[in-house]
């Protein structure tokens, strides 16, 4: 054979062998892999109807069935019973055409003419799910429907094939328009309100027919993200995100032509109506309810999940001390007020919050005049200053973290400071000199007369010597929220941040507790017949050491007993607090314990339209003080809710004493002043009780208390360009209102002379 002929011969083979393959090439070949494709596809069809016969439509839901919540005193008797369920179910017609366009416009604009099940949408959404972009949408109107009102909320392949396949059965055996109206009616809106009539009503105060289209879009908008949406409550980002939706849904509706592009021009965002609480939450029923609420969504059960009901639920509210703690606001302040014909008195505002310090546990709230009438909850608002209920927490920061003066004295009870009003503090470069009240000056005073009398200029230069970071730590770890007004400069020693009684409360109880952290709690349990959630323990680790905190009350038993806080005094019990008002009087504050009980109560001012106002003038009686009207409510309350009250057990080492001036020559520059504390020597520490801080039950709290001396020889030195107001200790306790007790301060002035709001006592 020739060398052509062999040539061919090759050729031959190489085509043959390319027609039959070899090796994994002949096994894989593309008619082996189309049939395979096929026949994977027909038994997954296959598969699929299988599971579409033996998958059936169930009956509705639970969730779609809701049912109500009873919500119990500590002692079992029903507080309230929430429910059957905010939701009225109303036909599609009585829904205007536009505004079921909204609906469609922002869910499924195919609705249609699709057959309920988007298949491309829904694997869409697996896939960005699975890409790590979050839970993504992917579901049609039919689908969202059967899964509010034939399954649950869960995110399972399980849950989701079945979905499929009933959308696919409901879509068959269902009108496009009986799905529209049962999508529309069993979603959930927000503020309680399930389907379209009850969301009319708690956003707009009209029933379904008379919404229009714009409001129509803010409901359906409102669907993707109902709590953060509430326009009322949502944060900035929120509200930005709810109008894009908003506008979206609305250009969707010209895309598809149910809308008419000049008249879309013309619309505006429907700012919804505040919300309005449910019928039968009057009174503190109402307050007590919502903080329940919120606590049990704080630990991890969903508002969707508590509205949906079943739930029984027992606060900690002690039925007694509850209605003690409304008698004695009544008493105390409503029956004083004439909020009908005085404009401050309108402007009145009262709250507390009453706490059991070894338990943690909230055993009375004020929340205001009533849920109804008032439905911001002035016990857990936090937008007004604590003012000087702050300083205490101060000066635990300088026990705890073993602080200085600014020429090197241990800083403790007896510690003497430069009282001087408007006196520049030391030790940092910006200028601040606050005011003290009146703009009175003390010359040298100890820690236990500046936290009596709540000097501004003591407190101030004492922030700086410990360093505002620290004392900032000690706060938050004490219990005060870190946010609005929480700077880190000296002002932050007169209570310029923001916090709520519930704060404050739960701050003075952690030191009532010998120190160890207490976060109010209102739930004491919570069941439901498919779970019970875990509830944390309202008490915790030490928040500061025992010996802090045993000091900052052996101080505060002397604000009661010589101080500012007289007002609260009695013989039944031994108390220890701190008064406080705010700037221009906007909030007036007291916050005290007894070994049982720890009571937060203030006032606040707040004009018609929410803005904050002075509380100058309450009832008549001039300036508003912690060491009044707060005061007298605290006291009213104790009394009748402690009876009998203990003495504290207190461990107040030597070293909380502190150093007092080292003699007569001149200290570091801001420190304190030469002389030595008049209560204790500069050496050794008197262990005998101090006047101040007796552990002897107070005098008995009259309507005129008895002029008391000043517990130390130091007496106030004025400044000689201001009059020398009298400080005899004005009535604390007569019916006209704290009328300027000594000391008393104005939440942060920076001491001009003449500043509204620092009124002189009256006589």
């Amino acid at each position: 054979m020739g060398r052509a002929e062999a040539r061919r011969a090759r050729q031959r083979d190489a085509r043959r062998a390319d027609r039959e393959g070899t090796g994994i090439r002949r096994f894989f070949t593309w008619k082996k892999l189309l049939g395979a494709f096929f026949g994977l596809c027909l038994l997954a069809m296959g598969t699929f109807y299988v599971i579409y016969l033996m998958v059936p439509v169930p009956t509705a839901n639970a969730q779609a069935t809701m049912q109500s919540n009873v919500y119990r005193y500590a002692n079992g008797k029903i507080l309230a019973r929430t429910g059957e369920v905010n939701r009225e179910i109303i036909a599609l017609d009585k829904i205007p055409k536009p505004v079921q366009h909204t609906f469609v416009a922002a869910e499924n604009k195919s609705f249609y003419e699709d057959n309920g099940v988007d298949f491309k949408g829904t694997a869409r959404g697996v896939f960005n799910t699975l890409a790590g972009r979050g839970k993504q949408g992917g579901s049609t109107i039919t689908q969202q429907y059967v899964k509010n009102y034939y399954l649950d909320q869960s995110q399972t392949a399980t849950r989701k094939l079945k979905e499929l396949v009933i959308s696919l059965k409901v879509d068959q055996r269902m009108s496009k328009n009986e799905i529209l109206a049962g999508y529309i009616n069993t979603s959930y809106y927000g503020r309680n309100a399930y389907g379209i009539q009850a969301a009319a009503q708690a956003y707009y105060g009209v029933d379904a027919e008379k919404l229009n289209v714009a409001q129509g879009a803010y409901l359906a908008a409102l669907l993707q993200a109902p709590t953060q949406y509430d326009w009322t409550t949502a944060s900035p980002t929120s509200r930005k995100l709810v109008a894009q939706r908003w506008n979206y849904v609305l250009d969707n509706m010209v895309g598809e032509g149910w809308l008419d592009r000049g008249e879309r021009a013309g619309l505006k965002f429907p700012v919804p109506h505040k919300p309005k609480p449910a019928p039968g939450m009057d009174g503190q029923t109402g307050y007590l309810v919502e903080a329940a609420k919120k606590e049990l969504q704080q630990q991890g059960v969903s508002e969707a999940d508590i509205d949906a009901g079943g739930w029984d639920i027992t606060l900690s509210i002690d039925e007694k001390r509850q209605k003690e703690l409304t008698e004695a606001v009544d008493k105390e302040l409503e029956d004083r007020l004439d909020r009908k014909k005085n404009k401050v008195d309108a402007t009145v505002q009262a709250g507390a919050t009453s706490v059991d310090p070894k338990t943690g546990r909230v055993v009375a709230m004020y929340g205001g005049a009533g849920a109804t009438q008032h439905y911001v909850s002035n016990a857990t608002r936090r937008d007004y200053q604590p003012a000087s209920t702050f300083k205490p927490l101060v000066f635990a920061s300088a026990l705890e973290n073993e602080s200085t003066t600014q020429d090197g004295r241990r800083i403790g009870i007896n510690t003497s400071y430069d009282g001087t009003s408007q006196r520049p503090v030391k030790g940092i470069d910006a200028h601040f000199a606050p005011q003290n009240e009146d703009d009175v000056s003390y010359g040298p005073i100890s820690v236990q007369e500046a936290t009596n009398k709540s000097v501004n200029s003591v407190y101030a230069q004492m922030l700086v010597d410990v360093g505002a970071e620290k004392a900032k730590k000690t706060a938050l770890s004490l219990g005060l929220k870190d946010g609005e007004g929480f700077g880190t400069g000296p002002a932050m020693s007169l209570g310029t941040m923001n916090a709520s009684t519930w704060d404050m409360a739960g701050a003075y109880a952690t030191l009532d507790n010998h120190g160890k952290k207490v976060t109010p709690s209102i739930v004491r349990s919570a069941e439901h017949k498919d779970r019970v959630p875990q509830l944390r323990d309202p008490v915790g680790d030490q928040a500061v050491s025992r010996d802090t905190a045993d000091a900052v009350t052996k101080v505060l038993t002397g604000v009661v007993a010589e101080g500012s806080g007289r007002a609260a005094a009695s013989s039944s019990y031994q108390a220890a607090g701190k008064t406080g008002t705010s700037e221009n009087n906007k909030s007036a504050w007291f916050a005290g314990y007894t070994p049982e009980l720890t009571t937060v109560v203030a006032l606040f001012g707040e004009g018609p339209k929410g803005e904050q106002v002075s509380l100058t003038g309450t009832a008549n009686s001039g300036r508003a003080n912690g060491g009044g009207f707060p005061a007298r409510i605290w006291a009213d309350y104790t009394e009748d809710a402690v009876g009998s009250g203990g003495e504290f057990d207190l461990e107040v080492p030597d070293s909380a004493w502190g150093q007092a001036a080292r003699g007569p020559e001149e200290p570091s520059e801001g420190s304190a002043s030469t002389s030595p504390s008049p209560s204790r020597s500069s050496d050794k520490p008197d262990t005998s009780p101090s006047p101040s801080v007796s552990h002897s039950p107070s005098p008995s709290r009259t309507t005129t208390s008895p002029s008391h001396s000043p517990s130390t020889p130091s007496s106030p030195s004025h400044s000689p360009s201001s009059p020398s107001p009298s400080h005899s200790d004005p009535d604390p306790g007569g019916p006209g209102g704290d009328t300027g007790d000594p000391g008393e301060d104005d939440g942060g002035t920076a001491g001009k002379p003449g500043k509204p709001g620092l009124l002189q006592p009256q006589p």
